[in-house]
């Protein structure tokens, strides 16, 4: 695996407490904002084709469904 080092400014109170509060969970600080960052880029990913042509329809009004209340909704979804 490549790895790549990255320099940011942060203040120095936020970046003692990080480090303590890493400390006191037993982790290395860098392992700890590597797993931010994934957690991060997981949840902000561009969506796929599927999902943009989803809000593009659901934009525009078409392909709606519509249900009365969760259980209707769980029932249309076979869940």
């Amino acid at each position: 695996m490549k790895t790549d080092v990255m320099t940011f400014k942060i203040e120095t109170e936020l970046k003692e407490n990080f480090k303590a509060v890493a400390a006191r969970n037993d982790r290395p600080a860098a392992q700890v904002i590597r797993e931010l960052m994934r957690e991060y880029v997981s949840k902000n990913r561009e969506p796929n084709a599927l999902t943009l042509e989803t809000m593009r329809k659901s934009e525009i009004g078409e392909d709606l469904h519509t249900a009365k209340d969760i259980n209707d909704l769980y029932k249309q979804l076979g869940i």
